[in-house]
């Protein structure tokens, strides 16, 4: 048999469905932030290389003919 100490961390019910929501949410909710936050950064990340790109670019001489 359980202990019945232990039994209130065994068994404290069915979930109501907004405590499933919430559940979820604090389960996958950090993950999809992180997830956003690293797709932003990889973007300026990107688009701050092709500034860098265009400018080396510019700068460079035209010395083809």
């Amino acid at each position: 048999m359980i202990d019945p100490v232990l039994r209130p961390l065994w068994h404290m019910g069915a979930l109501h469905p907004f405590e499933q929501v919430l559940t979820l949410l604090l389960a996958f909710g950090p993950f999809v932030v992180l997830g956003l936050v690293v797709r932003a950064r990889r973007r300026e990340d990107a688009a701050e290389e092709e500034r860098q790109a265009l400018a080396r670019d510019e700068a460079r001489p035209d010395v083809s003919g």
